[in-house]
This record gives structure tokens, C-alpha cells and sequence, in this order.
């Protein structure tokens, strides 16, 4: 019965490429009917199952999800103020001396935005609307390979919502991978990895990828003649401002100085405040976004809480150690192994979301690939490298579809839209592969961790448990000391 968590990801795969229906419906239907058999079968008792809902309870609780549709409502208000037409007008007039400007700027706005916008599909939509008509003297093809990219930045430029919610991943994965390992093995003497870890180990492979893509858009775009509009001194100053602003929350953030709701709420007030002070939008166009603030906070959290179900049930029939004990008896290499796993996640990329990957996929393949590599903030960085390399790869790459569906620019045929985004495909392979083969490049920002935290080992949950127990004993009452009599002095 352990192999029947892969043939609920070999049924959810089928669902969701044949159907077309939500993910979250899919993940909950499968659940249900592998829990059914798994009662049928004697598999487990059915009252396990009611521990869905303190599971779903306490995700609730996450400051992650209580960000998240803070970072939503940033991402669909920027879509309808001039703060991002400011800032694109701004890089493209700095821009111009490269003969590339529209190319480099709408690349640039991505990178600075999308970390705010919080997902895939809302920075789609931004670059869509702002920077396609902006693409429209480059061939065919080329554009929306543009517009795609630049949508996908958000996936490893921190710290974007999805490294955040990546690096609450990890951490359960690296601790349930030092359990599967053993307390012999040197994944017992490591530092669990944490969210701020993750952001660290990000950074500069995401600048790799921000370079060499930047080296792309130019040679595509280069040598045209693009009309580059003046920007009023209102304009400039708003850019500039905007940008400050950006950075400011996005390096709080990346530090640490903030929380990832606290940046968000920032940032959401800030845009809140500016709207308002500006008048930008009225009572219809408010109640606009506030219903797509809710609609897509709504489809995530219904994600989640389908993704929840799937895991619960996916653990009960022990497929994780299952899965575990065939990698650890494999006579492949480590390095094979990874390879394997990675193009496993990104068949799944192909056809899933980010959010969709990280609450589903993440946590089967996460502990498997940090047991094999022995590095957690490597693997978190591969994952991150495969998820972006999965949504570019045509025809059913998320960023893909979602430029073609709304770009409106021209694409061509397949093999002319493969053409175009080969150079980013390639930027991207090669950052994946320094990666795999030098970690060295995800630990240039590690914080020295103290001698007593790098040597203990994870906490297992039995430990957890006792400890919780002893701490919850009443403690005995201290003796009341006794005065002395005066009879007796």
C-alpha cells in the first residue's frame, strides 16, 4: 500500500491535464477516494481522517498566509495605478543608450515588481497590459518570450512570496529529512534551514539569472529604433520615489528587520494611501479590486486547503518513507538521483502553478532531494531554478500561456516561440547547473551560526512531545520556611 501515494500524483496529473477543472476540487476529490479505499482496504482507521481540520486550523495561523493576501491586493492594485507606468517610462528614458530600452525596461519592472506582485499570473497581467504594446516592433515570438520571463522573476528574486512560502517548505523538509537520515548521519549535525536562510541562499543565483537574461532581452531588442516617450517631472519623481519605496521594503524583508506580513501591510497601506491622496480611483474601481483581492486570495487559500487533504492522506498510506528507504537503497549516484528527482518536479512545473508545487509537490520531492545532496538551501535553490524553467518551456509553460492569453502580441508557430526563448532557456540551464555543481554559490551569504546550534541535533517529535509534556507538569510547591518560636529561641 505504500506506492498508492504515487498513483494519487499519477490520477492528479491525468485530472488536471484532461478536465481543466480547479486544482483544489482535484486535490480534494483524489484524497477522498484514496481515503475511501484506504478504509476499505484496512489500510488506516478512518478517524485519522478527522485530523484534516486542526491541520487546516492551525496553517491558518501562519504568518505567511495572513501575508498573502496582502501581497494579492499589492499585485492587483499595481495593475490599475501609474506607479508601474512610471517606473517603466523611468528605465526606459535611462535605458535608451543601450538601443534596447523597452526590452531591458519592461525586464527591469519585472525584477523590481514582481517580488511585490506575489505571483506569476499577476505579474502576467501587469506586464501584459503595461509593457506589450511597448514590444510590438520585435519579431514574432519574441515578445512574449519577454513578457514571460520577465513574469517568472518573482519566482527567484527575494523574497518574493513564493521563496517565502518555498523556504516554510524546506525547513520541514530538511528536519523530516534528519530524522529519515538518522541521528548518525551529517544531516543530523546540521542547523535546520529557515526562511531567511532560503532568501540568502537566493540572492545571488538570482542576480546570475537577472544578468544573463538582461544580456538576452538586449541582443533580441538591440539595434531598433524604439520611440521612448518624455517623462513629465510628476512622473519621474513618483518613479523614483516608487523605487526607493520598493527597495527599502524588499531589503527589510530580505534582513529581516521585517516580517513578510509586515512588509506587505506596508506596502499595501503605502499604494492604499497614495490612491487615495491622488484620487486615481474611484468607489467602482475600489470595490473592482478588492473583489479580485478576495477572488484570488480565495482560489489560494482553497489550493492550500485541497493540498493539505491530498498530504494528510498521502502520509497515511507511508509513502514519504517509502520513497525514502528505495532512495537511500539505490545504487545510483547522488548526483543521478537529484537529477531525477528535479526533472520529476518539473514534468509537475509544467502543468502546476507555484503555490500549486509548493503545497503538493514540495513536500514528497523536498526531504527526498535534501537527503540525496545533503543541502538543504541547494535544494531549495534547484527547486526554484526548475519551477522557473518549467513555467517558460512551451506550449504548456505557466508564464507562457499566461503572456500569450493576454499579451496579445504575436507568438508564431511553436518552433518560433521555442526560438525566442531559447536564450533565457539557456541563462537559466546554465545558472541550474553551476548550482548543482558548486553549492559553494548558495552559501556566500550565510550568517557563521553559533557552535551550540551547529551541532545540535534536529528535534524529533518524540522529544517534542516529552518535552512539551514536562513543561506542562505542575511544578511542586517550594517548602514554606518556618519562623522560629520565641519559646524556643
Amino acid at each position: 500500500m505504500a506506492s498508492a501515494g504515487l498513483w494519487m500524483l499519477a490520477l492528479l496529473a491525468a485530472l488536471v491535464v484532461a478536465t481543466g477543472l480547479p486544482v483544489w476540487a482535484l486535490l480534494v476529490g483524489v484524497a477522498s477516494l484514496f481515503a475511501a479505499l484506504g478504509v476499505a482496504l484496512s489500510a488506516f482507521d478512518s478517524s485519522v481522517l478527522s485530523a484534516v481540520y486542526p491541520r487546516l486550523t492551525n496553517l491558518l495561523e501562519m504568518d505567511l498566509l495572513q501575508a498573502m493576501p496582502l501581497y494579492v491586493f499589492i499585485g492587483v492594485l499595481l495593475q490599475r495605478l501609474p506607479v508601474a507606468d512610471a517606473l517603466f517610462g523611468a528605465f526606459a528614458r535611462a535605458l535608451r543608450p543601450t538601443r534596447a530600452a523597452p526590452s531591458l525596461a519592461a525586464l527591469a519592472l519585472g525584477a523590481l515588481v514582481a517580488p511585490m506582485n506575489g505571483s506569476v499570473a499577476s505579474s502576467s497581467a501587469l506586464l501584459a497590459r503595461l509593457v506589450a504594446p511597448r514590444l510590438t516592433a520585435l519579431p514574432a515570438g519574441r515578445g512574449v518570450a519577454l513578457v514571460a520571463a520577465a513574469a517568472t522573476v518573482g519566482v527567484v528574486v527575494p523574497p518574493s512570496l513564493v521563496l517565502l512560502f518555498l523556504g516554510d517548505a524546506m525547513m520541514r523538509a530538511h528536519t523530516e529529512a534528519a530524522n529519515l537520515a538518522g541521528a548518525a548521519s551529517a544531516l543530523a549535525t546540521q542547523r535546520i534551514v529557515n526562511t531567511q536562510d532560503v532568501l540568502h541562499a537566493a540572492l545571488l543565483p538570482a542576480a546570475l539569472v537577472l544578468l544573463l537574461w538582461a544580456l538576452a532581452a538586449w541582443w533580441q531588442g538591440r539595434g531598433r529604433e524604439h520611440e521612448v516617450a518624455p517623462l513629465p517631472l510628476r512622473r519621474l519623481l513618483l518613479a523614483v520615489a516608487a523605487t526607493l519605496g520598493i527597495l527599502a521594503l524588499l531589503a527589510a524583508v530580505f534582513t529581516g528587520r521585517l516580517f513578510a506580513v509586515e512588509g506587505a501591510a506596508t506596502g499595501g497601506c503605502v499604494l492604499a494611501v497614495l490612491t487615495l491622496v491622488t484620487r486615481t480611483l474611484d468607489r467602482a474601481a475600489w470595490r473592482a479590486v478588492l473583489l479580485d483581492t478576495l477572488a484570488l486570495s480565495g482560489a489560494l487559500f482553497a489550493v492550500l486547503a485541497g493540498a493539505t487533504t491530498f498530504s494528510l492522506v498521502f502520509g497515511l498510506f507511508g509513502t514519504g518513507p517509502w520513497l525514502a528507504q528505495l532512495t537511500q537503497a539505490s545504487s545510483w549516484p547522488p548526483a543521478v538521483l537529484a537529477a531525477c528527482l528535479l526533472a520529476g518536479v518539473a514534468a509537475c512545473a509544467w502543468v502546476l502553478d507555484a503555490f500549486e508545487m509548493i503545497f503538493v509537490i514540495v513536500p514528497v520531492v523536498g526531504p527526498l532531494l535534501v537527503l540525496r545532496l545533503g543541502d538543504a538551501q541547494q535544494a531549495a535553490v534547484l527547486l526554484l531554478l526548475v519551477l522557473q524553467l518549467s513555467f517558460l518551456l512551451p506550449p504548456m509553460g505557466y508564464a507562457v500561456l499566461m503572456a500569450q492569453a493576454r499579451s496579445g502580441l504575436a507568438a508564431g508557430t511553436l518552433r518560433v516561440l521555442l526560438g525566442a526563448l531559447a536564450p533565457y532557456l539557456a541563462g537559466l540551464l546554465l545558472v541550474l547547473a553551476a548550482v548543482f555543481a558548486f553549492p559553494v554559490l548558495v552559501h556566500k551569504l550565510d550568517e557563521a551560526p553559533a557552535a551550540t546550534q551547529q551541532n545540535a541535533p534536529p528535534e524529533s517529535e518524540e522529544d517534542l512531545v516529552r518535552r512539551m509534556r514536562e513543561m506542562s507538569q505542575p511544578e511542586e510547591p517550594a517548602p514554606t520556611p518556618t519562623l522560629p518560636q520565641r519559646g524556643r529561641e
